[in-house]
């Protein structure tokens, strides 16, 4: 058993220990670390799904808040004070479902309107329209703040808004969870598109082959399920949400008890695939 342990062990151990020096510390060269991660693919100690975790991890860590996020002159803000007749206009030609409200100006964030809240107000709740008692709390994050933790507050919190200050306090822009989502999953381009295969291909009972892409009020149409589209479009954008970090290939998450995702194709940004076993809904 020693002479086992001393004939590899050391040397082994050397090399998982500059692999776990390297993610420990901020890489000072990325090329460097890259290099580091395909010897630990060469000599085995890695395979090709867990590099490209690695690489995929080291991608959203390096993305800040700042890259992301919706600049202060472009945020769609409702006035505090403002007269229900003006706002309305504004949230629906917006399409937006947030909005920051603002004091005397945008760095006077004073809480987050959802839009669906005013049904309250339509409903008869209230006798006269304040815009206070519809008001959510504002997440503030800083800047710099990496994609990867403020995806970890978001659904900690389960806020999918959150105002960005910069180093003096002021607003610079907002982000929401659908801004953090899309960047780790991916745009739809044009040539991906005509890459793509069909969204959902059979392969046999219950069992499919899904495009992350796949919207989800199509997913819900084929398989008779309830998914919200509200946060995220997509079925990638959805297992994503659950798992919370971008997975690699072959990992499986189960959601509503009746649907397993398998990661079949992904790259270190984004899923590409999945392969989806629907169980019976009466087991």
């Amino acid at each position: 058993m020693s002479e086992d342990q001393s004939s590899s062990g050391p040397g082994r151990r050397s090399f998982l220990e500059r692999v776990s020096r390297a993610f420990q510390s901020e890489p000072r060269d990325r090329e460097d670390l890259k290099e580091v991660l395909n010897e630990a693919l060469e000599r085995g100690v890695l395979d090709h799904e867990a590099r490209t975790m690695m690489e995929g991890a080291l991608e959203v860590a390096e993305t800040n808040v700042e890259d992301v996020m919706v600049p202060r002159s472009q945020m769609v803000v409702v006035p505090r004070h403002g007269a229900l007749e003006d706002i309305l206009p504004r949230i629906i030609e917006s399409g937006h479902s947030r909005f920051p409200v603002v004091g005397e100006d945008r760095d006077e964030v004073e809480g987050i309107l959802l839009a669906k809240d005013l049904l309250r107000y339509f409903a008869g709740a209230y006798a006269k329209f304040d815009l206070g008692h519809f008001l959510r709390p504002a997440v503030m994050v800083p800047e710099s703040k990496p994609l990867n933790h403020l995806l970890h507050e978001f659904r900690a919190s389960r806020s999918h808004m959150a105002i960005v200050v910069d180093e003096y306090g002021g607003v610079s822009g907002l982000i929401t969870l659908e801004d953090v989502l899309e960047e780790i999953v991916g745009d739809i381009d044009d040539e991906h598109d005509e890459e793509e295969e069909a969204a959902v291909r059979a392969l046999g009972e219950n069992h499919y082959i899904v495009s992350a892409l796949t919207p989800i009020e199509d997913f819900n149409e084929v398989f008779h399920s309830n998914f919200s589209d509200e946060e995220f479009d997509t079925v990638g954008g959805l297992v994503l949400a659950e798992f919370g970090r971008v997975p690699g290939d072959g990992e499986s998450m189960v959601i509503n008890e009746q649907f397993e995702f398998k990661v079949a194709d992904s790259d270190s940004r984004r899923i590409i695939s999945l392969e989806l076993n629907v169980r019976d809904s009466g087991a």
